[in-house]
Parts: C-alpha cells; structure tokens; sequence
C-alpha cells in the first residue's frame, strides 16, 4: 500500500501485475465504475505491475478517443468520463511510487491527451 494515498503501490512486492494491482485498490471503486474499469484494464491485467502508470493512461487515452472521434456529448457517456479521469488519476497515483520520473510522464501524457481525437487510429 502506497503510504499517501491509500491504494495499492507499484513497489507492493506481494502484487506483481496490472490485474493484481487493480484488484488490491483500496478503497475500491464504486460497483459500476469498478466493473468498466476492469474491463478497459482487462488487455492490460497480465503486464508486470511497473507498467501500472502506462497502462492506465493508454487505457484511459483509447476511450478518450473514442469518446472524442464519435462527438457524443450525452448523458449515456458520464460512466466513460468519469472511467477516464479515473484512469488517469490512478495512473499519476501510480506514477508516485517513482517521483523521479513525474515531470517526464506528465509531459507526455499531456501531449499524447492534446493529440486526440483520433490520432490512435491513424
């Protein structure tokens, strides 16, 4: 557990994949929220826990595109917005275990969000 924020650190030696790490969060998500993010961090779950912090964002980024590129500005995608500010949240939270490496992942989080829509399926 990362001793800040409550939830389940990168640096946790008893965790050792994405899926492992998104199952050990505490507090949990709420029911909904958890069920969709666990489906967008599904192609992610077998990748080794360090990779947390990408897989987060490039998980929130795809659905942020979509969301994007498709225009739809109705209620029916409040459940993939939040999905996506949680993403990305919980990817900084990750990135926290290595503050060394914050301002460079933060860079480029910021130019791979400013670049959507549509640049992933280019």
């Amino acid at each position: 557990m990362s001793a800040t924020n409550g939830t389940v650190s990168t640096t946790d030696t008893s965790v050792t994949t994405v899926g492992g790490w998104f199952d050990g969060l505490t507090p949990a998500p709420p029911e909904g929220l958890r069920v969709r993010l666990s489906a967008l961090l599904e192609p992610f779950a077998h990748l080794p826990v360090q990779q947390v912090p990408e897989a987060c964002l490039d998980a929130g980024e795809r659905l942020l595109d979509a969301l994007l590129a498709s225009g739809s500005t109705s209620r029916t995608t409040a459940l993939d917005l939040l999905a996506v500010d949680s993403l990305v949240t919980y990817a900084f939270q990750a990135a926290a275990d290595e503050p060394a490496l914050m301002d460079a992942r933060a860079a480029r989080a910021l130019a791979r969000i400013a670049a959507l829509p549509g640049s992933l399926g280019a």
